[in-house]
């Protein structure tokens, strides 16, 4: 059986921190998604954009 990870965040930014957490789970489990989300009580570093307009 395939072990897949979610790894859920706000990553407004994504630090180095993030980075090595998913580094060292790649090692742990077959698959890792990167679930991004949105944090209404966190005022946003980088101004979040609608991929579907562009």
């Amino acid at each position: 059986m395939k072990k897949i990870a979610v790894f859920p965040g706000s990553f407004d930014p994504f630090t180095l921190g993030h980075e090595q957490i998913v580094r060292r789970s790649l090692g742990l489990f077959d698959e890792v998604i990167i679930a991004i989300g949105v944090n209404s009580r966190k005022e946003s570093f980088f101004p979040l954009k609608n991929a579907s307009t562009g």
